[in-house]
Protein backbone atom coordinates (compact mmCIF):
# COMPACT_ATOMS: atom_id res chain seq x y z
CA UNK A 1 0.00 0.00 0.00
CA UNK A 2 1.36 3.40 -0.98
CA UNK A 3 1.49 6.41 1.30
CA UNK A 4 -1.17 8.22 -0.79
CA UNK A 5 -3.60 5.34 -0.32
CA UNK A 6 -2.72 5.14 3.36
CA UNK A 7 -3.90 8.71 3.91
CA UNK A 8 -7.49 7.63 3.26
CA UNK A 9 -7.42 5.10 6.13
CA UNK A 10 -8.65 6.02 9.61
CA UNK A 11 -6.55 6.53 12.72
CA UNK A 12 -4.24 3.72 13.88
CA UNK A 13 -4.67 1.77 10.67
CA UNK A 14 -3.29 4.71 8.72
CA UNK A 15 -0.28 4.96 11.02
CA UNK A 16 0.37 1.21 10.71
CA UNK A 17 0.14 1.43 6.95
CA UNK A 18 2.62 4.33 6.91
CA UNK A 19 5.01 2.41 9.18
CA UNK A 20 4.74 -0.67 6.99
CA UNK A 21 5.42 1.39 3.86
CA UNK A 22 8.56 2.94 5.37
CA UNK A 23 9.90 -0.39 6.70
CA UNK A 24 9.08 -2.12 3.43
CA UNK A 25 11.03 0.51 1.56
CA UNK A 26 14.08 -0.40 3.66
CA UNK A 27 13.72 -4.20 3.69
CA UNK A 28 13.05 -4.45 -0.06
CA UNK A 29 16.08 -2.34 -0.93
CA UNK A 30 19.02 -4.16 -2.45
CA UNK A 31 21.55 -2.62 -0.05
CA UNK A 32 19.60 -4.03 2.90
CA UNK A 33 19.80 -7.61 1.59
CA UNK A 34 23.51 -7.20 0.82
CA UNK A 35 24.21 -5.78 4.29
CA UNK A 36 22.36 -8.60 6.08
CA UNK A 37 24.09 -11.21 3.94
CA UNK A 38 27.49 -9.65 4.76
CA UNK A 39 26.60 -9.70 8.48
CA UNK A 40 25.77 -13.41 8.31
CA UNK A 41 29.05 -14.21 6.55
CA UNK A 42 31.00 -12.11 9.06
CA UNK A 43 29.23 -13.90 11.92
CA UNK A 44 30.27 -17.25 10.42
CA UNK A 45 33.90 -16.07 10.21
CA UNK A 46 33.86 -14.96 13.86
CA UNK A 47 32.52 -18.38 14.86
CA UNK A 48 35.44 -19.98 13.04
CA UNK A 49 37.94 -17.66 14.71
CA UNK A 50 36.57 -18.56 18.14
CA UNK A 51 37.66 -22.18 17.64
CA UNK A 52 41.29 -21.08 18.20
CA UNK A 53 41.94 -21.03 21.94
CA UNK A 54 44.82 -18.57 21.79
CA UNK A 55 42.80 -15.99 19.91
CA UNK A 56 39.87 -16.36 22.34
CA UNK A 57 42.09 -15.79 25.40
CA UNK A 58 43.80 -12.80 23.84
CA UNK A 59 40.75 -11.09 22.29
CA UNK A 60 38.00 -12.31 24.63
CA UNK A 61 36.55 -8.86 25.36
CA UNK A 62 36.64 -7.73 21.74
CA UNK A 63 34.97 -10.93 20.53
CA UNK A 64 32.22 -10.50 23.12
CA UNK A 65 31.63 -6.94 21.93
CA UNK A 66 31.48 -8.06 18.30
CA UNK A 67 28.95 -10.76 19.23
CA UNK A 68 26.75 -8.20 20.96
CA UNK A 69 26.95 -5.98 17.87
CA UNK A 70 25.91 -8.88 15.65
CA UNK A 71 22.98 -9.67 17.95
CA UNK A 72 21.86 -6.04 17.96
CA UNK A 73 22.09 -5.82 14.16
CA UNK A 74 20.09 -9.01 13.64
CA UNK A 75 17.50 -7.81 16.17
CA UNK A 76 17.07 -4.54 14.26
CA UNK A 77 16.71 -6.53 11.04
CA UNK A 78 13.94 -8.71 12.47
CA UNK A 79 12.14 -5.64 13.85
CA UNK A 80 12.30 -3.98 10.44
CA UNK A 81 10.92 -7.10 8.76
CA UNK A 82 8.13 -7.25 11.32
CA UNK A 83 7.45 -3.54 10.84
CA UNK A 84 7.10 -4.14 7.08
CA UNK A 85 4.08 -6.30 7.96
CA UNK A 86 2.58 -3.85 10.46
CA UNK A 87 -0.54 -3.47 8.32
CA UNK A 88 -0.90 -7.27 7.97
CA UNK A 89 0.82 -9.01 10.95
CA UNK A 90 -0.52 -12.47 10.04
CA UNK A 91 1.47 -12.49 6.81
CA UNK A 92 4.68 -12.15 8.80
CA UNK A 93 4.02 -15.35 10.75
CA UNK A 94 2.90 -17.25 7.66
CA UNK A 95 6.40 -17.09 6.21
CA UNK A 96 8.47 -19.99 7.66
CA UNK A 97 11.71 -18.08 7.11
CA UNK A 98 10.45 -15.26 9.33
CA UNK A 99 9.62 -17.76 12.06
CA UNK A 100 13.05 -19.34 11.75
CA UNK A 101 14.83 -15.99 11.92
CA UNK A 102 12.69 -14.94 14.88
CA UNK A 103 13.47 -18.14 16.81
CA UNK A 104 17.21 -18.00 16.09
CA UNK A 105 17.67 -14.34 17.00
CA UNK A 106 15.40 -13.89 19.99
CA UNK A 107 16.29 -17.22 21.63
CA UNK A 108 19.68 -15.68 22.40
CA UNK A 109 17.92 -13.37 24.88
CA UNK A 110 16.53 -16.26 26.93
CA UNK A 111 18.34 -16.67 30.29
CA UNK A 112 18.61 -20.47 29.97
CA UNK A 113 20.17 -20.21 26.54
CA UNK A 114 22.57 -17.41 27.48
CA UNK A 115 23.90 -19.43 30.43
CA UNK A 116 24.46 -22.56 28.34
CA UNK A 117 27.48 -22.01 26.11
CA UNK A 118 26.90 -25.08 23.93
CA UNK A 119 23.30 -24.19 23.04
CA UNK A 120 24.29 -20.57 22.46
CA UNK A 121 27.03 -21.62 20.02
CA UNK A 122 24.59 -23.88 18.17
CA UNK A 123 22.09 -21.04 17.85
CA UNK A 124 24.80 -18.71 16.62
CA UNK A 125 25.75 -21.37 14.10
CA UNK A 126 22.11 -21.59 13.00
CA UNK A 127 22.36 -17.96 11.88
CA UNK A 128 24.55 -19.16 9.02
CA UNK A 129 21.55 -21.07 7.64
CA UNK A 130 19.81 -17.74 7.21
CA UNK A 131 21.85 -17.26 4.05
CA UNK A 132 19.21 -19.46 2.39
CA UNK A 133 16.89 -16.45 2.44
CA UNK A 134 19.24 -14.62 0.07
CA UNK A 135 20.39 -17.61 -2.05
CA UNK A 136 17.49 -19.05 -4.08
CA UNK A 137 19.32 -22.27 -4.98
CA UNK A 138 20.14 -23.00 -1.35
CA UNK A 139 16.55 -22.22 -0.40
CA UNK A 140 15.31 -24.69 -3.03
CA UNK A 141 17.73 -27.32 -1.73
CA UNK A 142 16.54 -26.93 1.87
CA UNK A 143 12.92 -27.14 0.77
CA UNK A 144 13.76 -30.26 -1.23
CA UNK A 145 15.37 -31.85 1.82
CA UNK A 146 12.26 -31.16 3.87
CA UNK A 147 9.94 -32.56 1.19
CA UNK A 148 12.09 -35.69 0.82
CA UNK A 149 11.77 -36.61 4.51
CA UNK A 150 8.69 -38.87 4.04
CA UNK A 151 10.39 -40.79 1.23
CA UNK A 152 13.63 -40.93 3.22
CA UNK A 153 11.74 -42.36 6.20
CA UNK A 154 10.34 -45.13 4.00
CA UNK A 155 13.86 -45.78 2.70
CA UNK A 156 15.17 -46.07 6.27
CA UNK A 157 12.44 -48.54 7.22
CA UNK A 158 13.12 -50.76 4.21
CA UNK A 159 16.89 -50.48 4.74
CA UNK A 160 16.59 -51.37 8.42
CA UNK A 161 14.46 -54.41 7.58
CA UNK A 162 16.95 -55.56 4.94
CA UNK A 163 19.86 -54.99 7.32
CA UNK A 164 18.18 -56.97 10.10
CA UNK A 165 17.37 -59.96 7.86
CA UNK A 166 20.88 -60.18 6.42
CA UNK A 167 22.41 -59.70 9.87
CA UNK A 168 20.42 -62.65 11.21
CA UNK A 169 21.42 -64.78 8.23
CA UNK A 170 25.06 -63.78 8.68
CA UNK A 171 24.93 -64.59 12.39
CA UNK A 172 23.51 -68.04 11.65
CA UNK A 173 26.03 -68.78 8.88
CA UNK A 174 29.26 -67.15 10.14
CA UNK A 175 28.95 -66.73 13.91
CA UNK A 176 31.19 -69.72 14.76
CA UNK A 177 33.69 -69.20 11.95
CA UNK A 178 33.96 -65.39 12.11
CA UNK A 179 32.88 -64.24 15.60
CA UNK A 180 34.74 -60.92 15.21
CA UNK A 181 32.28 -59.73 12.54
CA UNK A 182 29.21 -61.94 13.04
CA UNK A 183 29.51 -63.07 16.67
CA UNK A 184 26.32 -61.22 17.67
CA UNK A 185 23.47 -59.38 16.03
CA UNK A 186 25.04 -56.00 16.82
CA UNK A 187 28.39 -56.94 15.27
CA UNK A 188 26.66 -58.35 12.21
CA UNK A 189 24.63 -55.15 11.75
CA UNK A 190 27.78 -53.01 12.10
CA UNK A 191 29.66 -55.18 9.59
CA UNK A 192 26.85 -55.03 7.04
CA UNK A 193 26.38 -51.29 7.56
CA UNK A 194 30.03 -50.74 6.66
CA UNK A 195 29.66 -53.06 3.68
CA UNK A 196 26.78 -50.87 2.47
CA UNK A 197 29.42 -48.23 1.70
CA UNK A 198 31.58 -50.95 0.04
CA UNK A 199 34.21 -50.38 2.73
CA UNK A 200 36.25 -53.59 3.25
CA UNK A 201 34.15 -55.60 0.82
CA UNK A 202 37.15 -57.43 -0.62
CA UNK A 203 38.42 -58.58 2.78
CA UNK A 204 34.95 -59.76 3.81
CA UNK A 205 34.46 -61.72 0.60
CA UNK A 206 37.85 -63.43 0.93
CA UNK A 207 37.13 -64.32 4.56
CA UNK A 208 33.75 -65.69 3.54
CA UNK A 209 35.21 -67.82 0.74
CA UNK A 210 37.51 -69.48 3.25
CA UNK A 211 34.39 -70.56 5.17
CA UNK A 212 32.14 -71.54 2.25
CA UNK A 213 31.86 -70.90 -1.45
CA UNK A 214 28.19 -70.07 -0.99
CA UNK A 215 29.15 -66.95 0.94
CA UNK A 216 29.67 -65.17 -2.39
CA UNK A 217 25.90 -65.43 -2.98
CA UNK A 218 25.27 -63.85 0.43
CA UNK A 219 27.63 -60.91 -0.10
CA UNK A 220 26.72 -60.37 -3.77
CA UNK A 221 22.97 -60.26 -3.11
CA UNK A 222 23.42 -57.94 -0.13
CA UNK A 223 25.65 -55.50 -2.00
CA UNK A 224 23.29 -55.54 -4.99
CA UNK A 225 20.23 -54.73 -2.87
CA UNK A 226 21.76 -52.41 -0.27
CA UNK A 227 24.42 -50.49 -2.21
CA UNK A 228 22.80 -50.25 -5.62
CA UNK A 229 19.02 -50.63 -5.45
CA UNK A 230 18.30 -48.82 -2.17
CA UNK A 231 20.83 -46.04 -2.71
CA UNK A 232 19.48 -45.36 -6.20
CA UNK A 233 15.95 -45.30 -4.79
CA UNK A 234 17.07 -42.69 -2.24
CA UNK A 235 18.69 -40.62 -4.99
CA UNK A 236 15.46 -40.80 -6.99
CA UNK A 237 13.45 -39.59 -3.97
CA UNK A 238 15.79 -36.63 -3.46
CA UNK A 239 15.78 -35.65 -7.14
CA UNK A 240 11.98 -35.85 -7.28
CA UNK A 241 11.73 -33.65 -4.18
CA UNK A 242 14.20 -31.21 -5.73
CA UNK A 243 12.03 -30.87 -8.84
CA UNK A 244 8.96 -30.30 -6.67
CA UNK A 245 10.81 -27.65 -4.66
CA UNK A 246 11.86 -25.84 -7.85
CA UNK A 247 8.28 -25.86 -9.13
CA UNK A 248 7.07 -24.55 -5.77
CA UNK A 249 9.67 -21.77 -5.78
CA UNK A 250 8.68 -20.82 -9.33
CA UNK A 251 4.99 -20.69 -8.39
CA UNK A 252 5.76 -18.51 -5.36
CA UNK A 253 7.79 -16.10 -7.49
CA UNK A 254 4.95 -15.88 -10.01
CA UNK A 255 2.46 -15.28 -7.20
CA UNK A 256 4.63 -12.54 -5.70
CA UNK A 257 5.04 -10.97 -9.11
CA UNK A 258 1.28 -11.08 -9.75
CA UNK A 259 0.64 -9.52 -6.34
CA UNK A 260 3.01 -6.68 -7.13
CA UNK A 261 5.60 -7.62 -4.53
CA UNK A 262 8.24 -7.94 -7.20
CA UNK A 263 7.39 -5.20 -9.70
CA UNK A 264 8.71 -5.60 -13.17
CA UNK A 265 11.69 -3.42 -13.97
CA UNK A 266 11.34 -1.71 -17.36
CA UNK A 267 14.24 -2.42 -19.68
CA UNK A 268 15.28 0.64 -21.73
CA UNK A 269 15.10 0.05 -25.49
CA UNK A 270 17.61 1.89 -27.70
CA UNK A 271 16.19 4.54 -30.04
CA UNK A 272 17.27 2.72 -33.28
CA UNK A 273 15.41 -0.39 -32.13
CA UNK A 274 12.34 1.71 -31.31
CA UNK A 275 12.38 3.23 -34.82
CA UNK A 276 12.85 -0.19 -36.39
CA UNK A 277 9.91 -1.50 -34.40
CA UNK A 278 7.68 1.40 -35.48
CA UNK A 279 8.60 0.91 -39.16
CA UNK A 280 7.99 -2.84 -38.91
CA UNK A 281 4.60 -2.20 -37.32
CA UNK A 282 3.65 0.29 -40.05
CA UNK A 283 4.72 -2.13 -42.80
CA UNK A 284 2.72 -4.91 -41.15
CA UNK A 285 -0.39 -2.75 -41.04
CA UNK A 286 0.00 -1.86 -44.74
CA UNK A 287 0.28 -5.53 -45.63
CA UNK A 288 -2.84 -6.30 -43.61
CA UNK A 289 -4.79 -3.57 -45.45
CA UNK A 290 -3.57 -4.87 -48.82
CA UNK A 291 -4.51 -8.44 -47.91
CA UNK A 292 -7.98 -7.32 -46.82
CA UNK A 293 -8.49 -5.43 -50.12
CA UNK A 294 -7.40 -8.49 -52.09
CA UNK A 295 -9.85 -10.65 -50.14
CA UNK A 296 -12.67 -8.18 -50.82
CA UNK A 297 -11.88 -8.19 -54.56
CA UNK A 298 -11.77 -11.98 -54.63
CA UNK A 299 -15.11 -12.19 -52.82
CA UNK A 300 -16.71 -9.79 -55.33
CA UNK A 301 -15.32 -11.80 -58.28
CA UNK A 302 -16.68 -15.04 -56.86
CA UNK A 303 -20.09 -13.49 -56.37
CA UNK A 304 -20.20 -12.36 -60.02
CA UNK A 305 -19.19 -15.81 -61.26
CA UNK A 306 -21.56 -17.89 -59.15
CA UNK A 307 -24.59 -15.53 -59.12
CA UNK A 308 -26.98 -16.50 -62.05
CA UNK A 309 -27.95 -13.54 -64.32
CA UNK A 310 -31.63 -12.63 -64.71
CA UNK A 311 -33.82 -14.27 -67.41
CA UNK A 312 -33.06 -12.89 -70.89
CA UNK A 313 -29.71 -11.44 -69.97
CA UNK A 314 -26.82 -11.48 -72.37
CA UNK A 315 -25.44 -14.91 -73.12
CA UNK A 316 -28.63 -16.66 -72.09
CA UNK A 317 -31.02 -17.79 -74.95
CA UNK A 318 -34.51 -16.26 -74.86
CA UNK A 319 -37.76 -16.92 -76.72
CA UNK A 320 -38.04 -13.20 -77.75
CA UNK A 321 -35.97 -11.20 -80.19
CA UNK A 322 -33.99 -8.65 -78.20
CA UNK A 323 -34.32 -6.08 -80.98
CA UNK A 324 -38.11 -6.24 -81.57
CA UNK A 325 -39.10 -7.79 -78.25
CA UNK A 326 -41.27 -10.16 -80.38
CA UNK A 327 -41.29 -13.94 -80.12
CA UNK A 328 -39.00 -15.81 -82.53
CA UNK A 329 -40.80 -17.35 -85.44
CA UNK A 330 -41.37 -21.07 -85.44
Amino acid sequence: MTEDAATHLPGSRRSRAALAARCRGVTEARWFAVAVFALIIANALILGIETYTGVVHRWHGQLKLVEHCFLAAFTVEILLRAGAHADRPRDFFRDPWNLFDLAVVFSAFLPVVRENGTILRLLRLARVLRTARFLPQLRVFLVAVGRSLPGTLSFLIVGALLLYVYAMVGWVAFAESDPEHFGSLGRAVLTLFLLMTLDGLGDSVRAGLEISRWSIVYYASYVLLASFVLVNVLIGVVISSLDEARDLEREQEEARGAAGVLPAVPVPVPVPLQRAGIEAERELRERIVTARQALDDLEASLQRVFTPPPHGAEGIPSDRDPRTREPHPG
